[in-house]
């Protein structure tokens, strides 16, 4: 049941992220981007189109980055699985939960996008580890990792190389989105309303009677 409600949530996350639904499988044409001064250790975010994605810079052009990616399921060949992950690739292993942790250079982490350094030092409010420490801690977590939208994502990554402590802001934003929700009564008329629908389209059976009672009750009651 715990597995389900959590697969629900990364669902409704990845989605609740879409800005352009029109554009979400159009790949981006590479544009001139002037990279700021970058150092060894820094913590890189851009943004992607589902999303702010998250990466830690190696030095010598190289960023370690947490990426879904599709393609690994898909075949065995590296000269496949190593180019650039494209937003179809990277939307395709979120659903998938397929991910791993890969180095890959600037321009390619970038993707096209303006690129953030250290930004993320203002909003968390612990202090920063010495930068080499955030490098190695980058460098020994590089390779296949279990990935999860909700517990296990790039920001995550990158804040538990640079901070010691593993957090993701925009998995907070939705949870709060989703608190909010919940609280919200009107919802609980609403998931009643749907689930009266839902007894009128398909029939009273307890496959649609069970939910139409215990989801707005669940609701009503964390409410």
């Amino acid at each position: 049941m715990l597995d389900s409600l959590t697969l629900l949530f990364e669902k409704l996350f990845l989605f609740s992220n879409f800005h352009i639904f029109t554009s979400l499988w159009q790949e981006e044409p590479e544009r001139a981007v002037k990279w700021p001064a970058l150092r060894r250790g820094d913590l890189l975010e851009v943004q992607r189109t589902l999303f702010v994605h998250y990466g830690i810079y190696l030095g010598d052009n190289r960023v370690a980055h947490l990426m879904p990616d599709i393609m690994p399921v898909l075949t065995n060949n590296k000269q496949l699985v190593k180019p650039v992950v494209t937003n179809k690739r990277l939307i395709l292993g979120c659903i998938y939960r397929n991910a791993s942790i890969r180095v890959d250079s600037v321009e390619d982490f970038a993707y096209g996008a303006q690129i953030t350094v250290n930004d993320m030092d203002v909003k968390m409010k612990c202090q920063a580890l010495v930068s080499e420490e955030v490098a190695r801690r980058a460098e020994k977590l590089v390779g296949d990792i279990p990935y999860s939208l909700l517990w296990n994502n790039c920001e995550h990554f990158v804040t538990y190389c640079r901070y010691g402590t593993p957090v993701s802001q925009q998995t907070d934003k939705f949870c709060d989105c989703l608190k909010t929700i919940i609280r919200d009564q009107r919802s609980v008329a609403l998931t009643v309303g749907i689930g009266v629908m839902y007894i009128l389209c398909f029939g009273l059976a307890p496959s649609t009677t069970l939910p139409t009672i215990l989801i707005p009750f669940v609701m009503w009651m964390a409410g």
